[in-house]
């Protein structure tokens, strides 16, 4: 049926784009997650089997287990300290895409301790504070004297990715998470944390693979000059200086 040619149609675009979370969630209105999709692709393959009068008995086995599988790794995702903490400033699973909680989740062994938040609702290129916890209400806000969208959070509305950084005016250190609703920007959340000073090179490598690529363009700025790089470094660094530092200051340390 052209119903659901057109359904299994939409399912695999989205599955072969470069963000298929993303792009099932903006096309179909549902909160994204792996297992979502899965779900939905698998019962779009099923039907148009069906269809065709052909035995979909085999496919349906080897799809639950494919389900099975993700949606674990999705429970991996979602029990991290750091993502509970977004969802404890009230930021609801349905403006945060699965690419912003497997972000949140790679960068959860570096943090320490969440220790504050705010949230902000974002209306078109005004910004407003929603609500405040923790060292944030002892806190001034450039937002309470203006309410234009500028700087780090119109970057991060606009780009739509979570960054790590560090107050211009009182140098702490922050996340700047995207919430995000039919593909717009529609408030950010800010958790203020504190990072552990070093992490073991293994769980220090996961980190930066996981965030911004912070891993390949590392290696990539350091092979450029010195033809190898020396992962053993990753656990002598501050986490601060790999997460944050420009890329270029990083790589001094790797100088022969």
């Amino acid at each position: 049926e052209a119903s659901t040619a057109t359904s299994l149609h939409g399912l695999l675009r989205d599955v072969l784009s470069d963000r298929p979370v993303e792009q099932y969630q903006h096309g179909s209105g549902k909160v994204g997650t792996p297992a979502a999709l899965i779900d939905d692709l698998v019962t779009a393959l099923s039907r148009a089997i069906d269809e065709l009068t052909r035995p979909i008995d085999t496919i349906k086995h080897q799809a639950k287990t494919v389900t099975v599988g993700i949606s674990r790794s999705d429970e991996g995702v979602i029990d991290r300290a750091l993502v509970q903490a977004v969802f404890a400033a009230g930021a609801g699973r349905d403006v945060l895409s699965y690419r912003t909680l497997k972000v949140l989740a790679d960068l959860d062994p570096a943090v320490a301790a969440v220790v504050g938040y705010t949230r902000y609702r974002i209306d078109g290129e005004t910004i407003s504070i929603i609500d405040r916890g923790g060292i944030s209400r002892e806190l001034p806000s450039r937002v309470e004297r203006n309410a234009q969208l500028v700087g780090t959070k119109r970057r991060v509305a606009s780009e739509r990715e979570v960054l790590v950084g560090t107050g211009r005016s009182d140098g702490r250190t922050v996340v700047f998470v995207p919430e995000v609703k039919s593909g717009e920007t529609t408030g950010l959340t800010l958790l203020h944390l504190t990072f552990h000073d070093r992490l073991p090179v293994d769980v220090m490598r996961g980190v930066l693979q996981g965030y911004d690529r912070r891993y390949d363009r590392l290696v990539d700025w350091v092979t450029e000059t010195e033809g190898s790089f020396d992962d053993s470094l990753l656990g002598e660094l501050p986490v601060a200086e790999l997460l944050i530092g420009p890329i270029s200051d990083t790589a001094d340390h790797w100088r022969r």
